[in-house]
């Protein structure tokens, strides 16, 4: 599957610090430390309705992820998949009488449209979870081979892993078994499944159904992935049995990140899966998650088609800090129209304060824990002083321009 297109990172004088991220799994911020090349895991969309601000707000994450290590100077091998064959495509196709493929191209191809005009460096492999599907029978086999998977005895042939066979079960997430049970049916899971081994044992391979798709799987028989498994193995094939950082919303804690997790280190015999599982804050409108099953989505097509620039939405949504839940509003998006345009006019004035000083605590900033927040007060504050004439360094107008289009994606 093909990526979207890139844009040209300016490059900073001087170099970066380590990046300091907050890992749900040990509930703290810890130094992210890759060795020559920074590894990222990012779930991606599946693919049954146009790009939201709540995916924007995570795509805009690791895109901070990205250029801060870049800045650091480390090399990015950066990996997202696109689910684009699961249940909710299916039902949404179903729905809406049309064809599934059609669907999941269509929105696939939306979102790679809202990327761009975001400014999102774009993965290195965009891998959808179809043309996987071959890697992934292969893995689930060898899971039961080595009995950490079976099938249900029912005439369907489904294959789920067994957590018994993962002794860290939890670690990721931190929940406990009854907040587990609690969350799993709300996420996908099938806690209720005659069969299983445990209710908590997620789906593994789905066995072909005479009115669903499927697809051979070996020794496995016809069929198609579960969800977990296929970034497990998306990420095995890319980046290795270890990688820096896996990523989404907050909401993939448990139980997608939590199993895929699983089924990796039971693989690759290997753990930790990930050095930190960092994880974005859910958007919200009107008090309420949004969410499709609730209607109340914000698209970033509508806005591009309300000529809002793109770079105000980045500001906006970059506004609060990305591990927070926040809402969005109208008030947001007008306080950060009117910061890029005080920002582009600074940058267009004759002189400044000194940008490297700034540049430096900039860094700081954004090295902390992704703060964007406190690098949008460091930047409102030299554009501020700039705008009054503070300043003689007729350089530092330019570097602020290049630094707040380097690590924070917003070009002016």
């Amino acid at each position: 599957m093909d990526s979207w297109a890139g844009h040209e990172v300016p490059r900073l004088p001087g170099r970066g610090g380590p990046l300091m991220l907050f890992d749900s799994a040990r509930q703290g911020v810890a130094a992210s430390t890759p060795t020559g090349t920074g590894t990222m895991y990012v779930c991606g969309i599946t693919p049954y309705d146009a790009t939201h601000l709540g995916h924007a707000a995570t795509m805009i994450t690791f895109d901070l992820v990205q250029r801060v290590w870049r800045d650091a100077g480390l090399d990015v091998t950066y990996v997202q998949n696109v689910t684009d064959i699961d249940d909710p495509l299916l039902e949404r196709a179903a729905r809406d009488g049309e064809d599934w493929k059609v669907l999941a191209m269509r929105e696939t191809a939306l979102f790679r449209e809202d990327m761009v005009a975001l400014r999102i460096i774009p993965p290195a492999h965009y891998v959808g979870a179809v043309e996987s599907i071959p890697d992934i029978a292969e893995r689930v086999l060898t899971l039961v081979k080595e009995e950490a998977a079976y099938r249900i005895d029912d005439g369907t042939g489904d294959v789920y892993f067994d957590i018994s066979a993962a002794p860290r079960f939890g670690y990721e997430s931190n929940l406990g078994r009854e907040q587990m049970l609690e969350i799993f049916p709300e996420r996908g899971g099938d806690p209720d499944r005659a069969g299983k081994r445990d209710p908590l044992d997620p789906l593994l391979w789905r066995s072909a159904r005479a009115d669903e798709p499927s697809w051979p799987g070996g020794g496995l028989g016809p069929g198609r992935p579960g969800w977990h498994i296929e970034c497990a193995v998306i990420a095995l094939n890319l980046l290795g049995h270890r990688i820096d950082v896996q990523g989404g919303g907050n909401d993939l804690i448990f139980p997608h990140h939590e199993c895929s997790a699983a089924h990796a280190e039971l693989l690759t015999g290997q753990s930790p899966f990930a050095q930190h599982y960092v994880h974005a804050g859910m958007i919200g409108l009107a008090g309420e998650k949004m969410s499709k099953s609730r209607g109340n989505l914000v698209f970033v097509s509508r806005l591009r088609a309300d000529r809002v620039d793109p770079m105000a939405v980045r500001l906006a949504l970059m506004s609060g800090h990305y591990r927070s839940d926040r809402s969005w509003n109208d008030d947001l998006l007008v306080t950060a129209q009117k910061r890029l345009d005080r920002w582009r006019r600074a940058a267009a004035a004759p002189s400044g304060p000194s940008a490297r000083t700034f540049l430096a605590a900039f860094r700081e900033r954004l090295a902390d824990d992704l703060d964007s927040p406190g690098a949008l007060t460091l930047a409102d504050s030299w554009a501020d002083a700039a705008l009054v004439g503070t300043g003689d360094d007729q350089a530092a107008p330019a570097l602020f321009a290049r630094a707040v289009d380097a690590l924070l994606g917003v070009r002016l």
